[in-house]
């Protein structure tokens, strides 16, 4: 870990074993990290504490919970009632994540539905939420890209070389 509490690459490496085994116990993840058991545990540890590991609720149940449809309200609201538009969005169950935007669209509101009549619902209560002026729904169709930062991950764990880089010369080998 850098002192400014981003992640460095051996945390980089430690992250991408996390995510193609996240079951894996520590040790496992260790030996693909390329690291000890105990630096393992302790990265882990401090990855933890600042936030970078997420709770399960990141990976996507909505489904298997029954909710298939996912969509996207985007919200403009009455700008000193914001809180209390944030802490009205919370309470609604099927609200999954919820986003301060710039520009024209204050929030952008990630929700899941049971079916297209559940959606018309949940979309009527964000709607009679105080405060909030206007909403546009778009139903997300399919997912072209899943939520990922394991090339972000790879990029860090394996830097590219510097430009001075003996390995870069013609025809150098490992």
């Amino acid at each position: 870990m850098h002192g400014d509490g981003t992640v460095d690459t051996t945390d980089a490496r430690l992250l991408l074993a996390l995510a193609q085994g996240p079951r894996a116990p520590v040790l496992a993840l260790a030996e693909q990290a390329g690291i000890s058991r105990n630096t393992a545990q302790a990265r882990l540890a401090a990855l933890e504490t600042r936030g970078v590991l997420h709770s399960f609720e990141r990976r996507g149940v909505d489904a298997a919970l029954g909710y298939p449809l996912t969509a996207f309200v985007m919200v403009q609201v009455v700008q000193r009632r914001l809180d209390a538009v944030a802490a009205a969005l919370d309470r609604v169950p099927e609200v999954v994540e919820v986003l301060g935007l710039s520009g024209q669209i204050d929030l952008l509101v990630q929700v899941v539905a049971r079916d297209a009549e559940d959606l018309y619902r949940i979309a009527g209560q964000l709607l009679a939420v105080d405060g909030v002026e206007r909403t546009t729904t778009g139903l997300v169709m399919r997912r072209l890209v899943e939520h990922r930062v394991a090339p972000l991950l790879r990029r860090l764990a394996d830097p590219p070389a510097p430009a001075g880089d003996p390995r870069l010369r013609c025809g150098a080998r490992d």
